[in-house]
């Protein structure tokens, strides 16, 4: 039986072994990389860059670009100079980087989702007391709060993963260090440990589910009492997009860690952690960017600032 301290390295997952098919993967990859530091590269630059975008909307579609650009560059760039290189190792500290990075960006990026819930809620529904409620000061506050979640859970569960025995060998079976994964490594009754944690950090995802589910009840109910068609376009303008971002993050998430074990496998556990680890943080700037023409305008104008610097 061997544990955690007897080897310095994890064997991830490879998506194929053929030459080929792992240049392949690497270009793909490689392509949806650039394209999402693209994306919310632009989206931070637009905001930094234009002082009417600095409102509490955009402060905080900045801080989601950033925890995007974060959560992508934690798994995609090791994903693809394993293809390239044709190696499966990891060393034991960059899985554990790796597992706290995952932890830290994506519980402070569903924190903030349950803060722009509640900064369209007040926008919508309290707007005479908007400025009053959603000032910098308690902007930066709940950004930090969301950030500061993330961490506190990243090193709760990081710390108690890794304090774990591991007695079934190295081998995790995911593109990258994901706890599940791991804690299939370890011994049955270490594993019961982290399952009360992790039970315990569900709950505060329901709870958190049910604040977003709560805010868009009412802010659907306020939106439908306007009387005029234009005005209700615009509100829903405000809406859609950051309701699309919560779907996307919240569906494929749940569907990668609640999924029966009837129809877990290999293949399609890969899959579903392209799914929620790659999909969103890719779309989101594409996403917000299709029905936001303050936006847009602000994106356009710094790429034709830039073009023209080039000329």
């Amino acid at each position: 039986m061997s544990n955690s301290s007897s080897f310095n390295e994890f064997l991830l997952l490879v998506f194929t072994d053929m030459r080929e098919l792992q240049l392949l993967h690497f270009s793909l990859f490689l392509g949806i990389y650039l394209a999402a530091l693209l994306g919310n590269g632009l989206i931070i630059t637009a905001i930094a860059c234009h002082h009417h975008l600095h409102t509490p909307m955009y402060f905080f579609l900045l801080n989601l670009s950033l925890l995007d650009l974060g959560s992508l560059s934690t798994t995609v760039p090791k994903s693809m100079a394993s293809s390239l290189w044709d190696t499966r190792a990891i060393s034991y500290s960059g899985c554990t980087a790796q597992v706290f990075l995952l932890f830290f960006l994506c519980s402070a990026e569903y924190s903030l989702l349950t803060v722009m819930a509640y900064d369209r809620f007040v926008a919508i529904c309290r707007p005479l007391h908007y400025g009053t409620i959603m000032g910098s000061r308690a902007c930066a506050k709940m950004a930090a709060a969301a950030w500061g979640t993330g961490f506190l859970y990243a090193v709760l569960h990081t710390g108690n993963t890794f304090s774990i025995p591991l007695c079934q060998g190295n081998i995790v079976d995911q593109f990258f260090c994901e706890v599940p994964q791991i804690l299939k490594l370890s011994c049955s009754d270490a594993y019961l440990r982290e399952c009360g944690l992790i039970v315990a950090t569900l709950s505060v995802v329901f709870g958190c589910f049910i604040c977003i589910v709560v805010s868009y009840v009412q802010i659907f109910t306020a939106v439908l009492r306007i009387p005029s068609e234009q005005g209700r376009h615009k509100a829903f303008s405000m809406c859609l997009p950051h309701l699309a971002v919560v779907s996307l993050f919240v569906s494929t998430v749940m569907f990668a860690y609640l999924k029966p074990p009837s129809i877990s496998s290999p293949a399609l556990d890969l899959v579903v952690a392209v799914l929620y680890s790659v999909v969103p943080p890719t779309l989101n700037p594409l996403i917000y960017s299709m029905r936001n023409k303050e936006l847009k305008d602000a994106v356009r104008k710094l790429i034709q600032l830039v073009l023209v610097q080039q000329q």
